[in-house]
């Protein structure tokens, strides 16, 4: 039986998942990003007290077959785009997302756009775009490469959509967050001195 769980990002979350699964006596067969299989069929009690123990964490234990989709298809696209390893390959969203999800994309893109409010090619941009900053602060790629590991075209399509997200070229949004660390490493550095009692 497959349950799928809102705001599972992380590997901290899937462990947390787990441990409660564990609490009510279920046995997980797989825990994906937002999706937790299991071996048993939940009782309507266990549910209750799942979605209960969940909430505590942040979590949520979702029903609605809709909201159901949205999630699934927001977790696609997050591990895609954020825990791949090596250069992104997927060029046809909406093709992907139908084989992924065994569903008619107009569908998937009707439902997404009706109950968030943007279209996914938007959220896919968005998603792109932090990716794109967390590369930036590593420091470990230029932005040729970065261009190249997300599939842009071009650096230059890669920075056009970066500033109409942003407001910032990606350089200037590098050196801002650098100046902006290196200030927060320089306060933590020399703390202020406690103020001398006066006699």
């Amino acid at each position: 039986m497959k349950l799928y769980i809102k705001y599972m990002v992380s590997l901290r979350c899937k462990l947390v998942v787990k441990e409660e699964l564990k609490r009510l006596g279920l046995h997980e067969v797989a825990v994906d990003l937002g999706v937790v299989e299991i071996s048993e069929d939940i009782t309507d009690q266990q549910r209750l007290e799942l979605r209960e123990r969940l909430l505590k964490t942040g979590l949520e234990l979702l029903d609605d077959t809709k909201t159901l989709l949205i999630e699934r298809i927001k977790n696609v696209i997050i591990e895609l785009i954020h825990y791949s390893d090596g250069q992104l390959t997927v060029n046809n969203y909406p093709e992907y997302l139908g084989e992924k999800l065994q569903c008619d994309y107009t569908y998937l893109s009707t439902i997404f756009s009706e109950i968030k409010g943007i279209t996914i090619q938007q959220f896919v941009i968005l998603h792109k775009i932090e990716r794109v900053k967390e590369l930036l602060l590593y420091d470990k790629l230029n932005l040729t490469e970065i261009s190249y590991r997300l599939n842009y075209s071009s650096v230059a399509h890669l920075s056009n959509q970066f500033k109409s997200v942003t407001g910032l070229t990606p350089s200037y949004f590098k050196k801002m967050e650098k100046a902006r660390s290196s200030n927060l490493e320089k306060a933590n550095l020399y703390p202020a001195r406690p103020e001398k009692k006066q006699k």
